[in-house]
């Protein structure tokens, strides 16, 4: 064995459930690594080695017990696994990633951190994210900005950047993302990692932060389909008060054991033209693109590739709506005037869009999805596309505080394709298969059918074990 980090989530908790590894041991090996490289990889807002160390303690009695009497113990027991900073702990330090928000301690969990509490989970701390969550991006004014390790001059992407690069970095083993334009599976792009974005409903936000739009979900980043997966089936589940519910996996079925299953023949329709007027893309994530349907081919499946026109009513309507949704956060009138110049710049749009405005483009939303529906998914199982247009940026290559309508712009052009599945609510996926010739990752994306993320991590783990990834580290990191 190698360093405790090159192990999988899913290999630690079967060392915890043997007694070959213990709670305390792991958690200790991440917070040195915290401490050591965070400065560089700025993955983390906040650390909790107090709760971590408490966590990991009581995880050892527990565990100690469950083999003394014969007991099984949850998929991830005793596992660390770091929350993004957008979502809830009790008595932790939430920043939102705002200057604004540098003394906010919820006292409530959000039912996301609930569940990693009932299943054993270690909390090393919360990790680094934008303001608001709003850019993809994650740069603010609280900490240093979150770096992919696999080249420290270019970002790891966001909202869910400092997820990533935990777990690209070695300083967790997987960790806790949300998504609500394309914030998991951006960060593991350009991170080198697998990450889910669940259908909606999947996941509860709640029980005080539901997204009225829709739009946003929580989800799983980590190095393996398995391990993703497995986080998957400790964050999902009905929780009250939850607005949207995706169909439950049938009884005795998980997404774990959907990472080893062979998906069958499936038909894929490949779709890299990029959908947003303007965009372009960047040959290295066309040949990411290309060589994944390549693979599909090899594997059995059936893939067109197919043009879809540019639908620019849909790009305008999610603008709208996430305008809106930048104004969900209150912000004291004092406190205005030192959010980021996008924040600002959102929030000042948001109060020229209208309550029909907003209706009408979350009814965009649906029709879209039925549109989805009716014509591709109607014939085909998955949908191919590039996750990104272009490689992953140089620190601070997105920002653009003079003119942060310009900077939102060119945001949609680097990310023209993953907001479709938050309008829509399906579920989609980043698969770390393709590294250019200067090492940098470029992942390809997979959606599917509303409800139906086994047939995406089943299709995952095919071709993870087709053209493994997880045994590839950052060279140039520790």
């Amino acid at each position: 064995m190698g360093e405790l980090h090159d192990l999988t989530a899913v290999e630690q908790a079967a060392a915890i459930r043997d007694g070959s590894l213990s709670p305390v041991e792991l958690t200790e090996h991440y917070l040195a690594r915290i401490e050591r490289l965070d400065a560089t990889l700025g993955a983390f807002i906040t650390t909790t080695p107090e709760i971590a160390r408490e966590q990991a303690a009581a995880a050892e009695m527990v565990a100690v017990a469950a083999r003394r009497e014969g007991r099984g113990l949850p998929a991830l027991y005793g596992v660390p696994v770091p929350v993004k900073d957008l979502n809830f702990v009790a008595g932790v330090r939430c920043t939102l990633g705002s200057s604004a928000y540098t003394e906010h301690v919820p006292t409530i969990d959000d039912h996301v951190v609930t569940r990693l509490r009932d299943a054993g989970t270690v909390l090393l701390g919360k990790t680094n994210t934008p303001e608001f969550g709003l850019p993809c991006y994650t740069e603010n004014r609280l900490a240093p900005p979150a770096r992919t390790p696999w080249d420290l001059t270019r970002s790891a992407g966001g909202s869910s950047g400092g997820a990533a690069a935990a777990v690209s970095g070695g300083l967790a083993p997987v960790a806790q993302g949300s998504d609500g334009g394309g914030s998991i599976r951006i960060p593991a792009a350009v991170c080198g990692l697998f990450g889910i974005k669940p259908s909606r409903g999947r996941v509860s936000s709640g029980p005080v932060q539901h997204d009225v739009s829709g739009l946003s979900v929580p989800g799983p980043i980590a190095r393996t389909v398995a391990d993703a997966a497995t986080l998957l089936d400790v964050m999902a589940g009905p929780m009250p008060g939850i607005p949207y519910g995706a169909p439950s996996p049938a009884p005795g079925e998980t997404f774990a054991a959907c990472a080893g299953r062979d998906p069958g023949k499936l038909r894929v329709a490949a779709l890299p033209e990029p959908p947003v007027a303007g965009a372009e893309l960047h040959p290295d994530c066309r040949a990411a693109h290309d060589a994944a349907a390549s693979l599909l081919r090899d594997l059995g499946h059936e893939v067109d590739e197919l043009a879809l026109p540019v639908d620019e009513s849909i790009r305008a309507a999610f603008e709208d709506v996430w305008a809106v949704m930048a104004t969900m956060y209150p912000v004291a009138p004092g406190d205005e005037a030192g959010l980021m110049p996008l924040t600002r710049q959102l929030r000042a749009r948001a109060e020229r869009v209208s309550g029909q405005a907003f209706a009408e483009a979350l009814y965009g939303f649906r029709v879209l999805g039925q549109l989805i529906a009716d014509t591709i998914l109607s014939t085909y199982d998955v949908i191919l596309t590039p996750t990104l247009a272009q490689p992953p940026m140089e620190v601070g290559g997105l920002r653009d505080d003079a003119d942060p309508a310009a900077e939102f712009a060119a945001l949609a052009h680097f990310t023209p394709y993953t907001p479709l599945y938050n309008a829509t609510g399906q579920p989609a996926v980043n698969v770390p298969l393709h590294w250019t010739g200067e090492g940098l990752p470029i992942g390809v994306m997979l959606g599917g059918r509303y409800g139906d993320e086994a047939t995406l991590i089943s299709l995952s783990g095919q071709l993870e074990r087709a053209r493994p990834w997880a045994g590839r580290h950052p060279e140039v990191w520790g």
